[in-house]
């Protein structure tokens, strides 16, 4: 069935580019800065996720910048110009200005075009918990459904999108405000790997403090079959250059959900920059968030 809208999302939700174009999504990239150079973004240069990990174990130190709204406009206003109405899918608000970027374009996009329809969506989520909803998204649109009826479907379900991942380095969540100096370096002196996950308001939350990398990542394991909403809900993993543990995470799953639908991708730059080299992720549906 024809889609009735076009979809764009931004690169805060890690889904590969052989996805978004086999897709039809218009990505729009978030950038960061890194070692006096301009990344990504509307006109930065580009980098491999290998290279960007890299050049992070050698104590690069990036910072990141939200999509702003002229950015935003620029993207969506063409395909109002061809008559096309536009959902579009933003990265948490709770972890980036973009949504609220993407809301402004819209506000002022509706004045120019009457005629057609915006939604925007805050999805709350990040990485490929944000790439999960927009598959739920997509699977929704090629139904044939209406702006708003989709509209409504993933507003419900992004508070059903459960993010468990953990790190291997503290001293990226303490640069970012999300760890304090004393914790970070007592955690640190430990081997203490923090499990986190993503609450409702879109905000990145300590839940448990493992002992040692192997318990942590059979912890998220625990921790996704506790809340998962049935076994046929695809899962994915995103991970920060670390892909044997990636794997290692795959293969427990699969030992215990042989049916299991799962997809393995990059942590990019941007939210990289945030948790660091080596933290790993998974993502699926539950009953609540």
């Amino acid at each position: 069935m024809t889609r009735k809208f076009q979809i764009l999302t931004d690169s805060g939700c890690d889904m590969p580019k052989e996805y978004l174009q086999k897709h039809g999504v218009l990505c729009v990239p978030l950038g960061f800065a890194m070692d006096n150079i301009n990344y990504e973004g509307e006109c930065g240069e580009k980098i491999t996720p290998q290279t960007f990990y890299e050049k992070l174990r050698l104590g690069s130190m990036p910072t990141t910048y939200q999509v702003t709204a002229e950015t935003a406009m620029g993207n969506i206003e063409p395909f109002l110009n061809a008559g096309k109405d536009v959902f579009v899918l933003a990265f948490s608000s709770g972890l980036s200005g973009t949504a609220d970027s993407f809301f402004l374009a819209r506000k002022k996009l509706l004045k120019k075009y009457p005629k057609r329809k915006i939604a925007v969506v805050d999805s709350l989520c990040a990485s490929m918990g944000q790439g999960l909803l927009l598959d739920y998204l997509i699977q929704k649109a090629d139904t044939g459904a209406g702006l708003e009826e989709t509209a409504e479907y993933i507003e419900g379900l992004k508070k059903k999108i459960r993010h468990h991942f953990t790190v291997d380095s503290l001293f990226h969540l303490k640069r970012g405000g999300r760890l304090s100096g004393a914790a970070a370096v007592i955690g640190s002196i430990l081997k203490i790997k923090p499990v986190m996950y993503v609450d409702g308001q879109g905000k990145l939350v300590v839940k448990n403090k493992i002992m040692g990398r192997k318990k942590a990542l059979n912890t998220l394991v625990d921790e996704l079959f506790e809340s998962m909403d049935g076994q046929d809900s695809p899962i994915f993993i995103s991970h920060g250059d670390c892909i044997e543990d990636a794997e290692y995470v795959k293969a427990l799953i699969q030992r215990r959900l042989p049916s299991a639908k799962i997809t393995v991708h990059y942590i990019g730059p941007v939210i990289g920059s945030h948790t660091g080299a080596d933290a790993l992720a998974l993502f699926s549906k539950g009953i609540e968030r």
